[in-house]
């Protein structure tokens, strides 16, 4: 991507809380309504490249510029950029129409110009009904769609995304996360999105990058990344099963996992727990060098304390790192 159609240019960012590390020469770059997901673990340093990125907090090297503009030290407020929490901190006091213009009307828009704004952020967040509600009176998922919509209504150039489904019961989360995507690609807004999911990370970006231990390690679309993870490291975290053959180490999907006639050559392990969840079966497996491997499949699985052999189909070449 070049720097000419990028609303946002990153380049070796670093940040450091009371002297240590949190992340290091973190270079990315978002183009015109993109949604970029950071994907990675508690602790990686998400959040607080976030924050860097707001002007919440001071990076020690580095720069972001916004539209080919150095912002590296403008305040909050000059950015153009929206940072939106987990948690929606909507004003308590105020109605969801107040909350969604609040920010539009510290512009100094003109009135007319923000009624028409918010209006269409209501209809677009199905929130046509609840104009007069306050907070307390909404669940979660509804405090979410006031968050964005507000978010919005100040027209930034782009949203920053920390985890805002964390707290959404399970139920209402694929809904949300579908209906959050749709409405930044309608307003054509680009969107950083952090979170420790991997399935809503792939599920959402356009493209992905998996942070870890404060280095940006793998960037690409969901299938790329997901395909060809290249380290032990990013495979674990997506998912895979890391085992030694002949190449070196490799990466199996539970999916890819399989029990071999007992006569066979192949892996051998022990199942610890084996049961169903629902459509498919799962096990766990310990192998005689101790490595932990699961198995799902749709077909039966070995019962606890079996000894089996296992091959796999497919397999992806790792590096230690």
């Amino acid at each position: 991507m070049s720097s000419s159609n990028a609303v946002l240019e990153v380049e070796r960012l670093s940040a450091a809380w009371e002297g240590i590390p949190v992340f290091r020469k973190v270079s990315f770059r978002i183009s015109e309504g993109e949604f970029f997901v950071l994907l990675g673990p508690n602790g990686s340093g998400k959040t607080t490249l976030l924050r860097c990125l707001a002007g919440l907090e001071r990076p020690t090297e580095g720069s972001v510029r916004l539209d080919g503009v150095d912002i590296t030290r403008r305040p909050p407020h000059r950015r153009g950029i929206a940072l939106m929490f987990q948690d929606p901190a909507l004003f308590p006091h105020r109605s969801v129409y107040e909350n969604i213009a609040y920010a539009a009307l510290l512009q100094h828009r003109p009135t007319d110009e923000v009624e028409e704004e918010v209006g269409r952020l209501i209809d677009l967040l199905h929130l046509a009904g609840f104009e007069d509600r306050r907070p307390h009176q909404l669940s979660g998922g509804e405090l979410q769609r006031v968050a964005l919509a507000r978010t919005l209504a100040a027209r930034p150039r782009l949203v920053l995304l920390d985890e805002p489904f964390a707290s959404i019961d399970v139920e209402l989360k694929a809904e949300l996360r579908a209906e959050f995507r749709e409405v930044l690609r309608a307003s054509g807004t680009s969107a950083i999105h952090v979170t420790h999911d991997r399935e809503e990370g792939l599920f959402l970006g356009d493209r992905v990058g998996l942070l870890f231990d404060g280095g940006l390690r793998r960037v690409g679309t969901p299938s790329e990344v997901f395909d060809d993870p290249r380290t032990v490291r990013a495979a674990r975290f997506l998912g895979y099963n890391i085992v030694a053959d002949p190449r070196g180490l490799s990466g199996v999907l539970p999916t890819d996992l399989r029990v071999l006639p007992s006569a066979s050559e192949g892996l051998t392990a022990t199942v610890l727990v084996s049961g169903s969840t629902g459509r498919e079966n799962q096990a766990v497996l310990r192998t005689d060098s101790g490595d932990r491997l699961e198995m799902r499949t749709r077909g039966a699985v070995p019962s606890p304390g079996t000894k089996v052999r296992l091959g796999w189909d497919r397999s992806v070449p790792l590096t230690p790192e």
